[in-house]
């Protein structure tokens, strides 16, 4: 027989949770595990953050429990609070107001380099550009390149209408390309990242979903 992960999707697993069955919600929150922990990955001011970021959103997730509207969405309503975590915590470091994180990057709290470990200089190179862009748009463009969701489930997860979205996408992905030629080594390394931006950040998401 097969798992109850398996054989169950998110909404059944969800509200088997609020029914008072923990392995349920073990179950789901292994489910997104990797996926939230990738999501941290390159926004965190510091590498060791990234294990408190995440336990910090599963914990809210238990403490709201019952308070999903759509169940069978869960992977974006996860998404959702991460991102109110990582909010809460630059908050906490640099007391600022939302927008403020439209301007300020991860770069600006701290020049640490990311905590991704990558192989190719396209890679390392597309990582610090994203650090140097405003964090709000740093998060739409990562959600779109590394978890590969459509507009309408980017807007879901900031409670964004579709259209700002689809109008950050484009402002963020310009800002990327701006910082990919102000950090590039040389002509050659800026134009194979900008070229090959989606087939990178693939790549870079198959890196982080290896087991550590």
């Amino acid at each position: 027989m097969l798992p109850l992960a398996v054989t169950q999707g998110d909404a059944q697993l969800y509200v088997a949770w609020t029914q008072g069955d923990r392995e349920a919600g073990a179950q789901l929150i292994d489910r997104y595990l990797s996926a939230v922990t990738r999501f941290f990955a390159n926004k965190a001011v510091a590498p060791s953050d990234i294990e408190d970021l995440v336990a910090t959103t599963f914990e809210r997730c238990a403490r709201s429990l019952g308070s999903v509207t759509h169940p069978e969405r869960f992977r974006n309503y996860v998404f959702g609070v991460a991102t109110n975590v990582l909010r809460d915590a630059i908050r906490k470091r640099r007391p600022t107001s939302m927008g403020d994180l439209e301007q300020l990057s991860v770069r600006d709290l701290s020049p640490s380099p990311s905590a991704v470990v990558v192989d190719r200089a396209e890679q390392r190179l597309l990582l610090h550009a994203l650090r140097a862009i405003p964090i709000e748009h740093q998060i739409v463009l990562e959600l779109s390149v590394f978890e590969q969701m459509s507009r309408s489930e980017i807007a879901e997860v900031l409670g964004f209408p579709a259209g700002t979205v689809a109008s950050r996408l484009r402002r963020a992905r310009v800002l990327v390309e701006q910082q990919v030629e102000i950090l590039a080594e040389s002509p050659e390394l800026c134009r194979s990242t900008i070229h090959d931006l989606e087939d990178w950040a693939v790549q870079i998401r198959q890196l982080l979903d290896r087991p550590s």
